[in-house]
């Protein structure tokens, strides 16, 4: 039998890049502006996963149109 899967509540640092798709030193960089939050327990460092929503939610609207800003075909 499979215990149901649950929703981390919070991320260490590198699982929250690997979230968002950004690197460590970018994480610390939004964590440094206040844009996301970062929690201590003990020597650990966690990331709560409504920080990271929150921080996505904030980040503007992409703006691409048909045809731009797409990868080149190769």
């Amino acid at each position: 039998m499979n215990a149901p899967k649950t929703t981390p509540i919070a991320y260490s640092p590198k699982d929250a890049c690997a979230v968002l798709g950004i690197g460590l030193t970018t994480l610390y960089l939004e964590i440094a502006r206040g844009h996301i939050e970062a929690r201590k327990a003990g020597n650990r460092t966690l990331i709560p996963a409504v920080s990271l929503l929150d921080y996505l939610s904030a980040l503007p609207l992409a703006d691409i149109r048909s045809g731009q800003n797409a990868a080149p075909s190769k």
